[in-house]
């Protein structure tokens, strides 16, 4: 009996050990809640749902007001999270993560919604302005800094002017909207090992030159 309760100290110390803690970090933004799941201010999160089964977790943990999951990305071992804190707070339960493993901004990267792109269109981007997102806003300001990378996911661009832009990032997408969201999906993972060896021009000419699938309508016109 001895025996197996040493064996399990072992096993506890090995899952707390400097070793097994996350290096990196993988935020997709949005807000909780089944009335939010599909609208366009949650690519974020639709981003890192399907990021994570690419990469065989699910983000059910509940820790730093996120659900989380850890994970494998080539050499690094990541936090996968989404914030439970509302978008507009988004940085709060991003920098408790960060403060308590101790990563640095650069070794933490955001997946999030981008209305000045067509729908499944990607940007990667080094660091720069947050560009009035609200989400990246208080990043911002949590990390005290700019310097974080980004994956930024197009949701499309509102239809006119005047279009009030809460109800254009709270509506649902369409269903073929959806479709062409999710076509970029599948270059999130590459993108992230990328970024995290310093390879940015790599992992822009794999995600800025994506071009979601042709319309039905479209191809027969």
């Amino acid at each position: 009996m001895a025996d197996i309760f040493e064996l399990f100290k072992k096993i506890e110390t090995k899952k707390d050990s400097p070793d097994s803690a996350p290096t990196h970090i993988i935020a997709g933004l949005g807000n909780p809640g089944r009335e939010y799941e599909r609208t366009r201010h949650n690519a974020g999160f639709l981003a890192l749902d399907y990021l994570g089964d690419k990469l065989g977790v699910s983000c059910t943990r509940a820790k730093f007001n996120a659900l989380c999951a850890d994970a494998r990305l080539g050499t690094h071992r990541v936090l996968l999270m989404k914030p439970q804190t509302f978008m507009n707070a988004s940085g709060e339960a991003i920098r408790q993560a960060a403060d308590f493993y101790k990563i640095p901004p650069e070794n933490i990267l955001i997946l999030v919604d981008d209305i000045y792109q067509d729908t499944g269109r990607m940007r990667v981007r080094k660091d720069g302005s947050h560009g009035g997102h609200n989400g990246l806003k208080n990043i911002e300001a949590n990390l005290g800094t700019a310097a974080y990378p980004r994956i930024r996911l197009g949701v499309g661009q509102k239809p006119s002017p005047q279009y009030d832009l809460v109800s254009w990032v709270l509506g649902v997408l369409p269903k073929e909207e959806i479709a062409n969201l999710v076509s970029c999906f599948p270059l999130i993972d590459k993108a992230a090992e990328m970024i995290f060896a310093g390879d940015f021009e790599g992992a822009m000419g794999l995600c800025n030159g994506h071009r979601p699938p042709v319309k039905k309508s479209e191809s027969e016109s």
